[in-house]
C-alpha cells in the first residue's frame, strides 16, 4: 500500500529524521568507479532532526531553516524535494525547515537522514502514491546511506548502500559522545592507509562475534581528539567508532548506568544517551501499513527478507 493512501501526518507536522550507529563497518575494497564496497550493520537512535514542510503552490522549493554554513543547493533535503519533484513532474513545491539535533560531521548520518524523511514526507503530503522501492532508488541518487533511512529498518547493508536485510539487533541505552572535531568523510575514504581489503562475513556471523569498523585507526591517528575519547569511552564500555566519526558510542544494558558515564564526561565535549531502535522513529511516526508487514517481532539476531525485493 502506498504512503498516500495510509491515514498520518499532514503539512505543518514536525517530522523526525533520526540518527543511526555503525554498529559494524567493513571496506571489502575498492570500486572501478571510485565507491567502495561494503558491508554495515545500521541501527537507528530515538535523537532526531525535526522537519516541518509548508505547502507552496508556486512549485518552489524554499530552506527557512537549515545547517549554518551550507548553502541551500547543497542541502541533503532541498536536492532530495528537487529530486521527488522532478522525477515525478509534480508542480506543487514547499518550504523546508530543518532544527538540526544530530551532531554534523559525527557519522551519525543527519543529512542522509533529512533527506530520506524529506522523500517519505512529501511523497504523502503531495499525495505522489510512490512505492517503498521507487523511493528507495531516488534515496540511493542522492547519498549511499539515504536508502536505509528510507526503509525504515535497522538492517545489514551491502554494497555502496543499496542491499539491505533487515535485521533486529538488541535495543540497549547508548552513549553517544562527540569530542569536539568534525570529520570528512570524503577524506577519509581517499586516504592512502584507510583498511581496504576486509574479507567478507555473513550476518549470522556479526551476530555472534560483532564486527569492527574499518575506518577507526585511520580516524584515531589523524584525528587525535577521536583517540582520546575512544580510550575514556572504553573505561565504561566497548567504545566504537560510528561511520567515519567523529562521534563516538558505548551500550549500555539500563539507562542509569548510561547516566552515570555521562555525569563523568570531560569539559569540552558534548555528549547524549539514545536508545537503540529497529524500527526507524520516521517509519512509526509516519504508521505507513508497508512498515507494518515488514517490521516484525522485536528481539536480537532476527533476520527478515523484504517482500518488496530490496
Amino acid at each position: 500500500m502506498s504512503q498516500a493512501a495510509a491515514p498520518g501526518p499532514d503539512w505543518g507536522s514536525v517530522w523526525p529524521a533520526p540518527a543511526k550507529l555503525n554498529l559494524c563497518l567493513r571496506i571489502l575494497g575498492r570500486r572501478p568507479d571510485g565507491y567502495h564496497d561494503l558491508q554495515m550493520a545500521i541501527q537507528f537512535l530515538d535523537r532526531c532532526d525535526e522537519l516541518v514542510f509548508t505547502p507552496l503552490d508556486d512549485g518552489r522549493i524554499r530552506r527557512l531553516e537549515g545547517l549554518a554554513g551550507v548553502p541551500e543547493e547543497q542541502d541533503l533535503a532541498v536536492r532530495a524535494a528537487r529530486l521527488l519533484q522532478s522525477s515525478t513532474g509534480c508542480q506543487r513545491g514547499t518550504e523546508i525547515q530543518i532544527r538540526k539535533c544530530i551532531p554534523v560531521g559525527g557519522g551519525l548520518g543527519g543529512g542522509s537522514s533529512d533527506a530520506a524523511t524529506t522523500l517519505c514526507a512529501l511523497n504523502r503530503l503531495w499525495r505522489l502514491d510512490l512505492s517503498v522501492d521507487a523511493l528507495l532508488e531516488l534515496g540511493r541518487q542522492l547519498g549511499a546511506d539515504v536508502p536505509v533511512f528510507v526503509l525504515g529498518r535497522a538492517a545489514w547493508v551491502e554494497g555502496i548502500g543499496e542491499r539491505l536485510t533487515p535485521v533486529d539487533f538488541c535495543q540497549p541505552h547508548y552513549l553517544v559522545v562527540s569530542p569536539g572535531c568534525s570529520v570528512s568523510t570524503s577524506e577519509v575514504f581517499q586516504a592512502p592507509g584507510l583498511t581496504r581489503n576486509s574479507a567478507p562475513i555473513t550476518i549470522a556471523r556479526f551476530l555472534s562475534d560483532g564486527g569492527d569498523n574499518d575506518c577507526t585507526n585511520l580516524v584515531r591517528t589523524v584525528y587525535p581528539a577521536v583517540g582520546r575519547a575512544l580510550d575514556w569511552l572504553d573505561g565504561f564500555g566497548d567504545a566504537r567508532l560510528t561511520g567515519t566519526g567523529a562521534c563516538i558510542y558505548a551500550a549500555f544494558e539500563d539507562l542509569h548506568t548510561a547516566r552515570g558515564a555521562l555525569d563523568k564526561l570531560p569539559g569540552g565535549w558534548s555528549a547524549f544517551i539514545a536508545r537503540g531502535c529497529n524500527l526507524s522513529p520516521l517509519r512509526a511516526f509516519a504508521g505507513a501499513d508497508d512498515v507494518a508487514r515488514a517490521a516484525g517481532p522485536e528481539g536480537c539476531g532476527r533476520t527478515d527478507e523484504l517482500a518488496n525485493g530490496v
